[in-house]
């Protein structure tokens, strides 16, 4: 299945539950009109940004990543590393989105959707990543039957922060980095991808990884504590909606770890930003024990339970 093709049919036998749909809409408002022969997926654009979002919409603390990719970058941009496409059922109505690229993400409860997204995926040449729920995953794998064999599964968990928590001793030092400070942040976000991954950005793709954070950094998503020249800590944000703001990349320096600073640069940052979104969610490898006393010290509590799949492309040694 070529991932760039505008349209795809799937087999007729898929789509019983869109006609039985359709007739039940006819008889229900009495007003007769075509009824598409099948669902189809299609590259989504500019224009249906709107709908898309309204989709998503549904379910926002699971789709915070495409929600705010979008919201940031727009529907078709190279800064998404991938295509969004749509999945329409029989009414033409949107049952499925998803970003099929270098991180893959989905969103449906429609079985013919979810193998059609499967397939994309699986011939998707710059396919690194695919991250959800980890219910989800496996259903989505059982349609992944040809694609690049994955050479890391990480399991983790989804933690949530609702309310701002009591601080009982402020660090007035946490701020917002600046361009100065690219080096250290850099240095150190490689660092924590290696470690997640088995791959360094660096040797990667050194120039997209430094524009990446570069560009975080004057959208001002970027939040340190620098000592000395030394980065102590650091937190991400990769997605900023009214609903929901995400985390990744928190850091402590392993010489400040066991202190409680980290708990204190948390809660403070969150405190932070809830002052302008519903929630803070963030992941953690669930080996990372530590972490997860961290984050719950700091008042979050665990939501769910994802699976990050990392794909093995061009012979590259598996990751035990």
């Amino acid at each position: 299945m070529n991932p760039h093709n505008s349209t795809q049919l799937m087999p007729q036998s898929y789509f019983l539950a869109d006609w039985t749909q359709a007739m039940l809409q006819i008889k229900r408002t009495k007003q007769p009109f075509f009824v598409p022969v099948s669902s189809r997926i299609e590259p989504l654009r500019e224009q249906h940004q709107d709908e898309t979002l309204a989709f998503l919409a549904t379910r926002p603390e699971h789709t915070f990543v495409m929600t705010g990719w979008i919201l940031d970058n727009g529907v078709v941009s190279d800064l998404n590393r991938g295509t969004f496409y749509g999945h329409r059922n029989g009414l033409g109505q949107l049952d499925g989105v998803a970003l099929i690229g270098h991180v893959t993400l989905f969103e449906t409860n429609n079985e013919v959707a979810l193998a059609a997204f499967a397939r994309l995926a699986q011939d998707c040449s710059s396919a690194r990543v695919i991250m959800a729920g980890a219910e989800d995953l496996e259903g989505f794998l059982g349609h992944f039957k040809h694609g690049p064999e994955p050479r890391l599964r990480c399991r983790e968990q989804l933690f949530q922060q609702r309310h701002e928590e009591r601080l009982d001793q402020a660090v007035p030092e946490l701020r917002l980095a600046t361009p100065n400070n690219l080096e250290l942040v850099v240095s150190v976000h490689a660092q924590m991808a290696f470690e997640e991954s088995g791959i360094n950005p660096l040797f990667e793709d050194p120039e997209g990884f430094y524009r990446r954070c570069a560009r975080r950094i004057e959208q001002k998503r970027v939040w340190v504590l620098v000592e000395n020249k030394q980065l102590i800590f650091k937190a991400d944000i990769i997605s900023d909606t009214p609903e929901v703001v995400y985390l990744e990349g928190v850091y402590v320096s392993p010489s400040k770890r066991g202190e409680g600073l980290g708990q204190r640069c948390v809660k403070q940052l969150t405190n932070e930003l809830l002052k302008r979104t519903k929630s803070v969610c963030l992941l953690v490898n669930d080996e990372n024990v530590a972490a997860q006393s961290c984050y719950r010290k700091a008042g979050y509590r665990l939501r769910d339970v994802y699976d990050t799949l990392y794909l093995n492309h061009n012979n590259k040694p598996t990751v035990q």
